[in-house]
């Protein structure tokens, strides 16, 4: 039953029986068989076919979440001396500036209510980690909002909405930002992050185009450029941030602010473990 549960994870992951057979190392006809033996074993389809396309329905979907939680627990059946529970394990991701700011006071303040828990910390860009929690391989990810609806089996938790403020080096005068970044050098927040798009929106939207030096997705980056003259940048103000660098000032876009959302991505149902449910609680109560 391992075998197949396996095999139905893979399908779920990979969208067909031949690319999860691929991945497996099965034939499409071994893959299509084990789904077969798991359909007449619980007296249910557990797939929608369309084509050669394979989606879990609604059952299928319970059946997957149970599936990874038995795997799991089959993986760690070793891992104990005997006498001794086997640890439980969460997986979550988390992209940088949580790792550093959000995350090590939830997890002590987690950890010491759940010493038998092992957190295991995926890290990763917003995008990355979405498609991980789709996936299944994650329990949550601790990311940004997302620039686009969320698949209808996704939830999104809000945490906190960090506004964006135009960075400048000290020695660069006045508060005009349209002026600002029409005649400095810009230091961009990757496009290809969710942060970094909201930030090309808005220069879209103000008819705005910077005078690019460099781009990079690492805030803590952007920020030491900065400080060392190379431009001005457009970046979230974090936790991390409530005071800037000596050579760095901020100023406000006023009406204009618009704000990073950062949050927790989860599977419909996702939390249903206690260990999930109670680390998603310590972080969204902040």
């Amino acid at each position: 039953m391992i075998r197949e549960l396996k095999t139905l994870v893979a399908v779920a992951r990979e969208g067909t029986f031949a690319a999860a057979g691929a991945r497996l190392g099965l034939t499409q006809a071994a893959v299509s068989a084990q789904m077969r033996r798991l359909a007449d074993e619980f007296g249910f389809a557990l797939f929608d076919r369309a084509g050669r396309a394979a989606k879990l329905n609604a059952r299928g979907a319970q059946i997957l979440l149970r599936a990874q939680e038995l795997i799991r627990l089959y993986e760690n059946l070793g891992a104990a001396s005997p006498g001794e529970a086997a640890p439980v394990p969460v997986t979550i991701g988390a992209i940088a500036t949580t790792q550093r700011g959000l995350l090590p006071d939830a997890l002590a303040k987690f950890h010491r209510a759940h010493p038998a828990v092992r957190v295991r910390v995926v890290p990763g860009v917003s995008m990355d980690l979405l498609d991980q929690v789709d996936r299944g391989d994650l329990d949550f990810a601790v990311m940004i909002r997302p620039p686009f609806a969320l698949q209808s089996d996704l939830r999104w938790a809000e945490m906190l909405r960090e506004p964006f403020r135009l960075i400048v080096p000290r020695h660069v005068k006045g508060n005009d930002w349209t002026a600002i970044l029409a005649t400095q050098n810009f230091v961009r927040y990757d496009r290809n992050s969710f942060g970094g798009r909201q930030a090309d929106r808005f220069l879209r939207a103000a008819h705005i185009v910077p005078k690019e030096c460099v781009e990079l997705d690492e805030i803590e980056s952007l920020v030491e450029l900065v400080a060392k003259g190379v431009g001005v940048a457009l970046v979230p103000q974090t936790a991390l941030h409530r005071h800037w660098p000596k050579g760095v000032r901020a100023i406000d876009l006023g009406p204009r602010t618009f704000h990073r959302e950062t949050g927790i991505v989860h599977r419909a149902g996702a939390p249903s473990r206690e260990p999930v449910a109670k680390l998603m609680e310590i972080l969204l109560r902040g």
